[in-house]
């Protein structure tokens, strides 16, 4: 089954102040690589390198600006990416209406149900709701964990 994996998943990836976090982001990425079912969208990777090159508080940036690069260009050979097209920003605004999701969530569900894929793993959701054809799976939480 094939999932889309939002800019959350990405980002716990390289934090550290989340620990079981960040080793279940790589597992789930690890996974999905491995079996070929995860895709990305173009919006997620744009989304990594500015959370992860961005100051928080008094602490360091997660990543460097080279460092973020390099790891987006890293996804982008190991993942499909999957583009944004007009469709998908039409989808988006009916699903920001229909759902009251803000604009960034709800283009990372349209890209899913734009490209027919089945889950989107992100902490952004609802769990376990449906979205017109996309099903929400945290991967963080017990409940996904036990699957």
């Amino acid at each position: 089954m094939l999932a889309l994996v939002d800019t959350n998943v990405l980002v716990y990836r390289f934090d550290p102040r989340f620990p079981e976090k960040q080793a279940r982001a790589t597992e789930v990425l690890r996974e999905g690589i491995a079996d070929g079912s995860l895709r990305v969208a173009h919006q997620a990777i744009v989304e990594l390198v500015a959370a992860t090159t961005r100051r928080r508080g008094r602490e360091a940036p997660l990543l460097t600006p080279a460092e973020a690069l390099r790891e987006a260009e890293e996804l982008m050979l190991l993942l499909t990416v999957v583009y944004p097209t007009e469709a998908v920003l039409r989808t988006a605004l009916r699903g920001a209406a229909a759902y009251q999701l803000s604009w960034f969530d709800a283009h990372m569900w349209a890209y899913a149900e734009h490209y027919g894929i089945e889950t989107l793993l992100s902490e952004d959701f609802q769990e376990g709701r449906h979205y017109g054809r996309v099903r929400v799976v945290n991967p963080f939480s017990e409940s996904s964990r036990a699957r």
